[in-house]
């Protein structure tokens, strides 16, 4: 499909949002050029196995394609380089090895960074999560026997925790709210997370924060929030992430907590898209909003790229789906669930559980660890914002 005037797309990052848009943009048709660039030397890979079977030691192979789908795919991948600016005016984009590219459409797909502990930084033993590097650093760390502080209970938290845990290791998990994943999945389910921890012997600290990690070039203890002191021998710290915007200042390019788009990924620019956990979309009720899930990289990578070649894709209404492993339990939520929406859990038996939220008298989403055909049953009850009384109610 060739689309006038456009013979070059750049896609500026190679995760799973930056790949899809490429894979969609050729789905559809585009004959033209299409550059791939990414700030690792990797071939683009998979990022939730990371905290979980690259970090025990199952795989150290996540690839997303083989090199061999690229080069069929005329796909030309520019690895092992960052974006450094973006000039609109000229449409150029230089990199950080002096190059500079020039396009005919740009695809922002930059992702997230970790933040960093404050006071940190060069402290061996202290490891964030984002890169396939960063995990096989924290793997080799790994002292069975030893002592691992994990600082922040979101999902990432949690599943180093358990794998960790699953490599031998005594595990401190710490986290300032009320339960692990508070802000996410609400307190009541967070305390059956924090249970499921506790049980695999998991020693859960929350309502508390770090105040200090001591050590002479390599971590060796903590001070916590409340003045305990801990002997530790790795610490991951997992407290969120920011999007990657940096290298957009001055481009005229708005940026509000991401890459600000409409409901298709365009942004501020003629030219500039936006897709993935960078991209903060306009969503059905007109907010604007970042899903930092996997399967929405490929919603609106398809979406995206309708829109770029004029093929009339309209923007589908969503029902978000993620999900999260930790031990031997697969947890997973379906909807657009807030951390303060009405809970009912309707089922909890032992390390299985099943929660409804509800706003307003409808159902917003389901949580449930360990019941995957129970989760994924709901997904059109969901859409439709079918009422809660009417899931609630007690079958004959």
């Amino acid at each position: 499909m060739g689309v006038t005037g456009v013979q070059r797309i750049v896609v500026v990052g190679a995760g799973l949002a930056g790949v899809r848009a490429a894979e969609e943009l050729r789905r559809g048709e585009f004959d033209g050029e299409l550059v791939l660039i990414g700030d690792e030397p990797h071939l683009p890979y998979d990022r939730p196995p990371l905290s979980k079977e690259v970090v025990r030691g199952g795989t150290d192979d996540t690839t997303l394609r083989p090199r061999e789908f690229f080069d069929e795919q005329r796909i030309e991948l520019r690895l092992g380089v960052r974006a450094r600016e973006l000039d609109p005016a000229t449409r150029t984009l230089a990199l950080s090895d002096g190059q500079s590219v020039g396009f005919d459409e740009l695809i922002i797909a930059t992702g997230l960074r970790p933040r960093p502990l404050p006071g940190t930084d060069g402290l061996a033993g202290v490891h964030v999560l984002r890169s396939l590097d960063d995990s096989r650093a924290l793997r080799a760390g790994i002292v069975p026997g030893g002592r691992a502080l994990i600082v922040g209970a979101g999902f990432i938290g949690c599943e180093v925790a358990a794998s960790l845990r699953g490599r031998g290791m005594d595990v401190v998990l710490v986290e300032p709210q009320a339960t692990p994943l508070a802000s996410v999945l609400g307190e009541r389910v967070g305390a059956l997370v924090a249970r499921l921890h506790t049980e695999e012997g998991v020693e859960v600290r929350t309502g508390v924060g770090v105040r200090e990690v001591r050590g002479d070039g390599r971590v060796t203890g903590a001070v916590l929030g409340d003045g305990t002191e801990l002997d530790v021998d790795v610490v991951v710290v997992g407290i969120g992430s920011v999007p990657v915007t940096d290298w957009l200042d001055g481009s005229g390019v708005r940026v509000d907590d991401g890459v600000v788009c409409d409901g298709v990924g365009r942004t501020s620019v003629p030219h500039v898209w936006a897709v993935g956990d960078v991209a903060a979309w306009e969503v059905s009720d007109g907010r604007r909003a970042r899903l930092e899930h996997w399967t929405n990289a490929g919603e609106q990578a398809k979406v995206l790229a309708g829109a770029l070649l004029g093929s009339g894709v309209d923007p589908v209404a969503q029902v978000p789906y993620f999900w999260s492993d930790q031990y031997d339990v697969k947890i997973q939520a379906l909807g657009a669930i807030r951390a303060d929406d009405t809970v009912h859990v309707v089922r909890e038996d032992g390390r299985k559980f099943l929660a409804y939220y509800e706003r307003d008298g409808r159902l917003t989403g389901v949580v449930g660890a360990g019941l995957p055909g129970q989760v994924m049953k709901m997904r059109g009850k969901i859409a439709a914002g079918a009422p809660i009384t009417e899931i609630l109610a007690p079958t004959s």
